[in-house]
């Protein structure tokens, strides 16, 4: 892959990009390409970023918390 420098980045700017990586548990290497690809995409959906929002929306799920019997509730109720 391409690699990329960036010199005489402002002070202000390299602590924000340092702090928004940490609070998304990224590199900053990481979150520069996210931030770009933002930037520079910003109707794209990468597979990527897809599958990292479908994981943290199943961890939010709670196991158990509907039953065989609930499905098969919701699918009689909506033949009727």
């Amino acid at each position: 892959m391409p690699a990329l420098t960036i010199k005489n980045i402002p002070v202000d700017l390299y602590e924000e990009l340092k702090h928004v990586a940490e609070q998304h548990h990224r590199s900053m290497n990481s979150e520069v390409i996210i931030c770009l690809k933002q930037k520079l995409f910003p109707n794209k959906i990468f597979t990527q970023d897809k599958l990292a929002n479908i994981q943290a929306l199943r961890s939010q799920i709670k196991p158990d918390i509907i039953t065989p019997q609930d499905i098969e509730q919701a699918i009689n109720e909506g033949r009727a």
